[in-house]
């Protein structure tokens, strides 16, 4: 089997018509050549308004390793829009180190090599329904953020076939925005209060921003198309099921993305046949009502099919391999379920069961920090050294694995070590960011092939929202466990914490072995707390649980019975148990712990130790070691004397 060359792809929001348009193209190219794709892309647009949760997404831009890929696409436009400085800007810097060779779609930036969009005929094309069909003279261009690469692209072209026509676009009717939907009812609120003389026509740069006219104008009290004709460009969902359809055309990013592609191809495999992608480009106009013409309902009717929330819906296998049903999705109850997972590892088996939500799919991989249960180690940037692979669900080789082993452990510059395998066909890997707002968990990959770029949508975004809630969930149950069964003030067991411990200790418990108890018990405590105060008190508390846990051995116990005092428990080979020795172990290492902090007050401690002879009973065995502690405790009184 051949060792595929890799391709790796950074966007944002890659179930948008954006992406998967480029993603047309790019995989389309790649299943040609033989070139894996790994996708890397935050599931939202980075300027989401819950920022906490876009950082959470970000992460996963930190995760990618340039070294390791044959070449990089990066969808600039999502990212520089979204993002303008931070992101791409550390991405850059970043493959220059690699020396990788770098594309960019649509936007430059720095020396990164460009592939145009190729949307001027589209763009020009609006221009021309507007103008020759519907006798528009006065026409209103919105495009996006001033001086920004595309945003001025799209102005100078749409003005350009306007002037052609020998019409003049005023000043005030050469609007800059966002490329969403505030601009677009920003324009709306001004063109009402007459801050700019109403036009016959919007032509807008983005779906969004016509969308977002549209919705405010008619609030306001105006009429599209009666007052103003509203088109768009990107022939997007929204546009073609919103409650007035919009007149937009197709971008053509699946060119733009192939030809990204076709450029690595000559650098990374010189000389090797660069094989044209081919695509229809008529039909690219869909009419809608946004600008009076009979609107496009069979596209309407197609996006509402793959969107429908079905309740009983025949669910058969074509069903679960076209993976476009939020129906599916949410009838299956699998929040419930992965909300009463017992402990992680039923959680993991629980996230597991619940990829069928996911077909098709080659093999879903979850890899995660190996301290993510850790609630006192969260990470918002970044990633550790190394990453646990704790689920890999394949459906072609039957692995179903879904455990938090350390034989899973790799180095996280690998990303996913399967990725670089000789297999028989090349794959698309999607990465994506596990997270709880901003606290990163780890990521997610999604193995599928090439063909199935369309299929990445609407449910995975979700589902993953759902193992991000499910992973925290279980965070925050472990900690309550952890809260009830641990001392606060000195992180050892309490007395919950060492009676649950303690059957598993006597499980182990054979003929070879036997148990002992110490009970320690701090000595002039009510003196500190009355003299120097309750925090040189709990200053003594700590370092005598300190002291306690310094002279336990592996598999011991070692709890905070309550106020001062302490019980040590655990096995010995029989007859080999010195109790003076331990006596004396606790005392030198109570001494070598306070001596250096130079109180003026001496912190010690009594101890008594007590080992089972034939069977156990536990409470009398205590009993046994308390009464030993209060005779070195009186036996200390009058040594003192």
């Amino acid at each position: 089997m051949p060792k595929h060359k890799t391709i790796c792809f950074i966007t944002s929001a890659p179930d948008s018509i954006h992406s998967q348009r480029i993603c047309e193209g790019i995989f389309a190219q790649c299943e040609k050549y033989g070139y894996n794709v790994a996708e890397f892309a935050s599931m939202i647009n980075l300027f989401f308004y819950y920022q906490d949760y876009a950082q959470g997404e970000k992460n996963i831009y930190e995760l990618i390793n340039f070294e390791k890929f044959d070449g990089v696409v990066i969808d600039s436009l999502s990212i520089l829009l979204s993002d303008p400085n931070i992101i791409i800007k550390g991405l850059y810097d970043r493959i220059k180190e690699a020396g990788v060779p770098a594309v960019s779609i649509s936007m430059p930036y720095e020396d990164l090599h460009v592939v145009s969009s190729s949307n001027e005929p589209m763009l020009r094309e609006i221009c021309r329904h507007a103008i020759e069909v519907h006798g528009c003279k006065d026409i209103c261009i919105l495009t996006g953020q001033k001086d920004a690469y595309e945003a001025e692209l799209r102005m100078r072209v749409y003005v350009d076939e306007i002037e052609k026509h020998g019409l003049t676009v005023k000043d005030e009717h050469r609007v800059y925005g966002d490329f969403w939907y505030t601009s677009g009812e920003q324009l709306a609120r001004n063109v009402v209060n007459g801050k700019i003389s109403k036009p016959d026509a919007v032509i807008a740069a983005s779906d969004h921003m016509a969308l977002g006219f549209i919705e405010e104008y008619t609030k306001l009290g105006g009429k599209v198309p009666e007052d103003i004709l509203v088109l768009g460009f990107g022939a997007t969902f929204e546009a073609a099921v919103a409650d007035r359809t919009l007149t937009s055309i197709e971008s053509n990013y699946s060119k733009c993305g192939a030809a990204t592609v076709d450029y690595l191809r000559s650098i990374i495999d010189p000389g090797a046949e660069i094989i044209p992608f081919e695509k229809s480009m008529e039909k690219l106009l869909h009419l809608g009502e946004s600008c009076g013409c009979q609107p496009d309902v069979k596209r309407t009717m197609d996006f509402i099919r793959t969107s429908i929330y079905y309740v009983g819906r025949n669910y058969n296998e074509d069903v679960f391999n076209d993976n476009i049903d939020i129906g599916l999705l949410m009838e299956n109850y699998i929040p419930e379920q992965l909300a009463a997972s017992k402990d992680p590892i039923d959680c993991l088996i629980n996230i597991s069961k619940a990829t069928f939500i996911i077909m098709p799919f080659v093999k879903f991989h979850l890899c995660l920090r190996p301290d993510w249960m850790d609630v006192n180690k969260d990470i918002t940037v970044g990633y550790p050294d190394k990453m646990k692979r704790v689920i890999v669900k394949s459906n072609i080789d039957g692995t179903d694995y879904a455990d938090m082993a350390d034989n899973e452990l790799f180095d996280t510059k690998e990303m996913l070590p399967a990725m670089f395998e000789e297999t028989d066909e090349p794959y698309a890997y999607y990465f994506s960011a596990v997270h709880f707002s901003n606290k990163a968990f780890g990521y997610s990959v999604l193995q599928r092939k090439l063909k199935d770029y369309s299929k990445y949508n609407v449910v995975y975004r979700n589902w993953l929202r759902f193992i991000n809630t499910a992973l925290e969930m279980s965070r925050t149950k472990e900690r309550f466990v952890i809260l009830s069964r641990q001392d606060k003030m000195t992180g050892l067991l309490n007395r919950r914490g060492m009676y649950e411990s303690l059957d598993k200790l006597l499980d182990k418990l054979d003929d070879e072995h036997e148990i002992y108890v110490g009970v320690i018990d701090m000595d002039g405590l009510k003196y500190i707390n009355d003299t120097f105060g309750h925090g040189e008190g709990d200053y003594g508390i700590k370092r005598v649980g300190e002291a306690a846990l310094g002279i336990t051995q592996e598999g011991d116990i070692c709890a905070r019975a309550g106020g001062d005092e302490f019980y040590i428990v655990g096995l010995r080979e029989k007859g080999s148990f010195d109790g003076e020795s331990v006596t004396k172990q606790f005392c030198d290492k109570l001494r070598e712990l306070t001596i250096p902090d130079e109180k003026p007050f001496p912190v010690t401690a009594s101890i008594g130790c007590a080992v089972s002879h034939g069977d156990v009973d536990f409470e009398t065995l205590l009993s046994e070691a308390d009464e030993n502690m209060y005779r070195f405790k009186i036996a200390r009184k009058k040594h003192r004397r």
